[in-house]
């Protein structure tokens, strides 16, 4: 990055493209370690809320829908911790939102007894089930220098017996890898989770939010930044800027944005500062309800515009690498609203597992399902007497076992009546989901951070010679960490804003827990279960 003199921070504005938790936390980086003033500080959606990804929306009349959820770990997300205890809670501002979440995480601790299950029966998932050889394949991927992968696959690396296994299927649908998805991740996440690694079928080492994400920490976020001035412009989506290139680097000089009354300008000054968050996860999600299936979309307002600012700044990235290939990079969730709570209750009692405990996953589906019942409420504003639970499907395309279609056709009581088939309550159908709710989202880029990539396909959070413009979110690269998490999109904010401003504070490390002699223990003894 080519540095110049600029003026003070309070003569300065920050723009923020999209409202996910990236640009949440950067506006709140800058006022809280860059004193920007937040009268200063912009951020531009085009919807009419802020969360990205970290959404939760509803009520108990016209039923929740949050198209996913968010885990946690406390051994990493160093950034993400840094963030949040500084934010105070909704319930209690002389407590943070991490107090809440300590406080909510050791009187619901994660323990899965059934991970796995196949045909009614559970399965024991802490059985592995690694040979030697798929164990060599993993030592030889830890030893391998991440730019000699390439887009090396993870079907490419591993024979297909290791996609057989139970170790496999609690990886997968933990964080949710497909067989041609990027073998590199593979690696950056067994680094960095490498301490979860004996774990991993129970989940003991998860934590999560007292309610959804949006509810727990997109919220109270919100409003600290809203009480410091930042403007919210919702309704707002950014098509394109102009970048103008000089002999020292590149310069933002003006945004475009497409509003409900026409096209606006928003002239950016030299000094100004620029954060874009590049491709999102969500983008052209497509909502259905109980008796309507969701609709694909193969675009989406972040990737066009990343398209746009790459196509003549090849330091930009490659989003095409990401955004082109939406048959591989989606999947398909639903969150089921209960006023009759009996398949509520029977999911209880037929995996054995009470709310919070984590996720299980039902190996004789075609769709192979999930289902996760998190603590109730999962709301703030959820009554006693209604329940709420949310479940995911990696293949959508494939035929159902019971109904017999592709999950990605389905209404949301189609999927209802497939899901009881595996939880062996399909005679009971009409009774059981009377007074049921369940609303599909399909997510035509909900894995794209996961597709093959070679370096240079994600850009640098702040491109060499740019002068004030920043990358933000799940497309940015950031040597060491891993996508498909919270902790990557606030690292990105917090490396942006400290190499934007040239502050004097230290972006936390990624912690080296792989280094550590009782983690490489465990982990050896758990690959030989």
């Amino acid at each position: 990055m080519t540095i110049q003199q600029h003026p003070h921070v309070t003569d300065r504005e920050a723009h923020f493209v999209g409202g996910g938790i990236a640009s949440l936390a950067g506006a709140a980086f800058l006022v809280r370690d860059g004193n920007m003033p937040g009268e200063n500080i912009h951020v531009y959606e085009k919807l009419d809320v802020v969360g990205g990804a970290m959404d939760g929306a509803g009520d108990p009349d016209e039923a929740y829908l949050i198209r996913g959820g968010r885990m946690f770990n406390y051994p990493a997300y160093e950034c993400t911790w840094d963030l949040f205890e500084s934010i105070p809670s909704l319930e209690d501002d002389s407590r943070s939102v991490k107090d809440v979440m300590d406080e909510f995480n050791e009187a619901h601790p994660s323990y899965a007894k059934t991970r796995l299950m196949r045909e009614g029966e559970r399965i024991d998932a802490g059985e592995y089930g690694l040979t030697r050889q798929h164990r060599q394949s993993i030592v030889r991927l830890l030893i391998t220098p991440e730019p000699r992968l390439g887009d090396t696959r993870i079907e490419e690396w591993f024979d297909e017996s290791f996609l057989e296994t139970n170790f496999w299927y609690v990886w997968a649908t933990i964080f949710a890898f497909q067989p041609w998805h990027s073998v590199a991740e593979v690696r950056r996440y067994m680094y960095r989770f490498l301490q979860e690694f004996p774990r991993l079928h129970t989940m003991e080492g998860i934590d999560r939010t007292k309610y959804n994400q949006y509810d727990s920490m997109i919220l109270p976020l919100r409003r600290w930044l809203e009480d410091r001035g930042v403007s919210f412009e919702y309704g707002h989506e950014v098509t394109d800027m102009d970048i103008v290139p000089s002999r020292t680097g590149r310069t933002v000089e003006r945004l475009y944005c497409e509003t409900d009354s026409g096209t606006e300008t928003v002239p950016v000054e030299p000094s100004d500062l620029v954060f874009v968050t590049n491709g999102s996860m969500t983008d052209g999600s497509s909502i259905g309800g109980m008796d309507e299936a969701p609709e694909l979309n193969e675009t989406g307002a972040s990737w066009e515009l990343w398209k746009s600012i790459a196509e003549d700044n090849p330091q930009f990235g490659n989003p095409s690498v990401f955004a082109d290939n939406v048959t591989e990079t989606k999947w398909e969730s639903f969150t089921v609203t209960l006023h009759n709570t009996e398949l509520f209750d029977h999911i209880v009692d037929f995996t054995n597992e009470e709310p919070g405990n984590g996720l299980v996953t039902y190996l004789g589906s075609n769709w192979l399902l999930s289902t996760v019942v998190a603590a109730q409420p999962h709301f703030a504003n959820q009554p006693d007497d209604v329940k709420v639970f949310w479940g995911y499907a990696l293949f959508p395309d494939r035929e159902g076992n019971y109904v017999e279609k592709p999950m990605s056709e389905c209404t949301g009581r189609e999927i209802l009546q497939e899901l009881c088939y595996h939880l062996q309550c399909e005679e009971r159908l009409p009774e059981i989901l009377d007074d049921v709710t369940c609303i599909p989202a399909m997510m035509p880029f909900i894995t794209a951070h996961f597709q093959p990539r070679e370096p240079g396909d994600r850009p640098d959070v702040v491109p060499d010679g740019s002068h004030n413009l920043a990358f933000l979110g799940q497309y940015a690269e950031q040597p060491r960490d891993v996508v498909f998490t919270v902790e990557y999109s606030v690292r990105s904010a917090m490396t942006a804003v400290y190499e934007m401003l040239d502050l004097d504070r230290e972006v936390p490390p990624v912690s080296k827990h792989y280094r550590e002699p009782g983690v490489i223990a465990d982990t050896v003894r758990a690959a030989y279960r």
